[in-house]
Parts: structure tokens; sequence; C-alpha cells
């Protein structure tokens, strides 16, 4: 039984939200975020990425930079550029790119279902990433970037939500990366309890994309609860700010890899080495077409790649992703590659960027060689997290981005 909550969001004045919502604090370096907010203050990037406001260089977890997110979160709400609801609502989040649409529920979830696997993962978290955002949500005392879950589409839910879009949207904004943003607000006593109700008849959710967050979120339940003797569940920390999208709208792109060197090798010795683990020829594509396909681009040419038969396990929810047979039989074993979350000689470019950018880099001499891959699938994500494993770092890149400042969840 999943619990989620109707909250009293923190929301842009209607005529300042485009010029507020920004990308999450994780898609930007610290200068493109720099040049993205110059000449706009209402930028929620300076609440998000506030080392923007401090001299180039500082420290990211430097106490300096928590209180300037404070300064600046407290900045939009003094200048009443961000203001909060007077009663608990649920909201409507929907996103338009291109021929891609995707709605949403906004909401507060669980805590509790998280530490019970009511919602589950399919991600490690780091110790410093997880202890940064605990810093940064409880410097404001507010939950500003949202966690993207998803559940397994329900037509019940889906007549729920679709009522909840039968009058004007709050705000209707498009940003500079060709996405358009519509969000309602539900206010309806009566579908907010149906909403509530149809949640509680789904078993599972899964965090798609947020598990730092959502993991900090909960340390810091468990953190109040410990020290208030009235501790009900009821309270505010008791929840994070979630966006819930059924699975069968999910956008997931592939996540491509670059690597710096050959580990020693010339390109002739790597395909030696890659004849007895996979069928390989030149090729005109710079995608794969078929799952355990890969494209690799080296000296100016790509190749097709076609892992053979008995070099992965097609039952192993892990062994048989896409990522999982590249690193297993190509990134380890020939290039050396043993801990992709550590090792300095690789990198990951998310799909959005397209091929072009992986020919930029080799082209440049950056790299040696890089991997065009297939998106890993939401069921494919499903089946790992049912399984209670975790997916190889980097396996997907979920599209478009939620944007933040559009709603922020406060704890008092």
């Amino acid at each position: 039984m999943a619990r989620i909550e109707p909250f009293r969001g923190l929301r842009p004045r209607p005529d300042l939200a485009e010029k507020i919502a920004a990308p999450p604090y994780d898609v930007l370096s610290s200068d493109e975020a720099r040049e993205l907010a110059r000449g706009n203050p209402y930028s929620f990037l300076h609440v998000g990425k506030p080392e923007i406001d401090l001299p180039p260089g500082t420290d990211l977890y430097d106490d300096a930079v928590y209180a300037k997110g404070k300064e600046n979160f407290q900045f939009l709400i003094k200048e009443k550029a961000l203001l909060q609801d007077p009663q608990k609502y649920f909201y409507i989040y929907k996103q338009v790119w291109g021929e891609h649409v995707q709605i949403g529920l906004v909401a507060g979830a669980s805590c509790q279902d998280y530490q019970n696997d009511v919602i589950k993962k399919h991600e490690l978290t780091r110790e410093d990433k997880e202890r940064d955002r605990q810093r940064h949500i409880e410097t404001l005392d507010a939950q500003t970037g949202p966690v993207f879950l998803t559940y397994k589409q329900k037509d019940s839910i889906d007549l729920l939500i679709e009522q909840g879009m039968r009058k004007d949207p709050d705000v209707d904004i498009s940003t500079f990366d060709g996405v358009r943003h519509i969000f309602y607000v539900i206010d309806d006593h009566e579908l907010i309890e149906a909403i509530q109700d149809e949640f509680r008849r789904l078993d599972v959710l899964y965090v798609a994309d947020g598990h730092h967050r959502s993991a900090a979120a909960t340390r810091i339940k468990a953190k109040r609860q410990s020290e208030n003797h009235a501790h009900t569940g009821d309270e505010e920390y008791n929840f994070f700010l979630a966006v819930i999208f059924p699975h069968k709208q999910m956008k997931i792109l592939p996540y491509n890899r670059l690597v710096k060197d050959l580990n020693g090798m010339c390109k002739a010795e790597l395909f030696g080495w890659l004849a007895d683990r996979f069928e390989y020829g030149e090729t005109e594509l710079k995608v794969p077409a078929a799952p355990q396909e890969f494209c690799l681009y080296i000296e100016g040419k790509w190749y097709r790649l076609r892992a053979k038969p008995g070099t992965f396990d097609a039952a192993d929810a892990i062994a048989s992703l896409d990522v999982s047979i590249l690193q297993n039989n190509l990134l380890d074993p020939v290039l050396g590659i043993k801990n992709p979350r550590t090792d300095k000689r690789i990198d990951f470019v998310g799909g959005i960027r397209g091929t072009a950018e992986l020919e930029k880099k080799v082209d440049s001499g950056k790299f040696k060689v890089a991997f065009s891959l297939r998106p890993t699938t939401i069921e494919q994500l499903f089946a790992v997290a049912d399984a209670g494993k975790i997916m190889p770092p980097k396996s997907t890149w979920f599209e478009p981005k939620l944007k933040d400042g559009l709603v922020s969840h406060l704890l008092d």
C-alpha cells in the first residue's frame, strides 16, 4: 500500500514562473548554471546551485554554499516571488517535449514507504551526495528538488488525473530546452481523497530519478522522529517532494560511454580481443538497432558490435542489461575499466546530447573510443528493482527533466 499526501506547496507567482523554473542541480556544471542564471535574480539555480553566487572554485560542500542557498530562497519568499498555498493540495505536472507527453502527480511520498521498500530503488547512493542533499534540505527546511517516481500504469488513476486537468492550468510555460511545463492545482477535497485511495491500492512505487534526494529526506525523517517525542507520522518531515508518473509515459534515453585510451593497445589489437565476444563490422549506423548491439566510434569510423551467444545470462536481470554486457565483455576485460564509478578513464554522456557529442570528444583527441548504447527499458528497471538488485552506474537517463522551483515542500 503506497501512501501519498497533499501538502501546502510553495509556488511561483504565475507571472514569474518562467523566470524561476530551472534545471535540477545535478545536470549542470557550476559554470553552466552561472551562465544560465546570469541577469536573472529569480532563477531557482540561485537556490539549487548557490555556489554560482560565490567566488568560482568555492568548494561545493562549503558551509557558505548552503547558507547562500538559504539566503536566496528567503529572498524569493520575501519578494513574494514564491507564495505558499493556504491549504494542502495535490498538483499535476504535465510536460510536453515534441510529440512526447508525460503527466505526473505532485505529492508528498512517504519516507516510511522508502524505508519499508514499498518505494523500490535501483541505484546505489554515495555517502557524500546523500549528506549534501541532507544539508541542503535541512538548511532551507524545505525540499526544493522533486524526486521522480513511477508506477505501473492504472486506468483508474489516469481517469482521476484527467479529471484534475478539466480547468485552466495555473502555470503554462516553455523553457529554453524546448519543453512545455503545465501545472495544475487539485484543490477538490473529494478528488484528493479518491487519488489517495487509488494509490493505496498500489503495492509499490519505483524511484526513477532522485535516489540521493529520497535517501536524504529519509535520513532527515529518522533524525527528526528520534528528536520528537510526540511524533505521529503525519508531520511534514515524514514525506518527500515527488512527481509520480505512470510507467507507460516514461522516456528513457541511453547513457553512452567514452574511454580515454585503449589500455595500451592499438586499434587492431582492440578488435582482435573483441572477436571472441562480439560480431563486428563497419556501419553507417550510429545508434544500435537491437538489444545486445552497440555502436563503437574510433578514428573517425563507426562499427557495429553484437554480443555473441553465451557472453551473458539472458535470465539475469542485471547481466542481461546492455550496459552490463558492454561492461563485462569489453570495458572491464579488454579496456581495464574495473570500476566505472571511480575510474577516471571513463566518462558518460546522456543520450540527450546525441552521437555528435561522442564524435566531437573522440575527434578532439581527449578520448580514444566511444560507445553508443540502446536505452534501458522501464520494464528492465522494474525487474532489477523487484529483484532487490542495483543497476550498474549510469544505466538510465530520463528526459525531459523535471524543473526545480515550480513547487517546493516546506518541512515546518
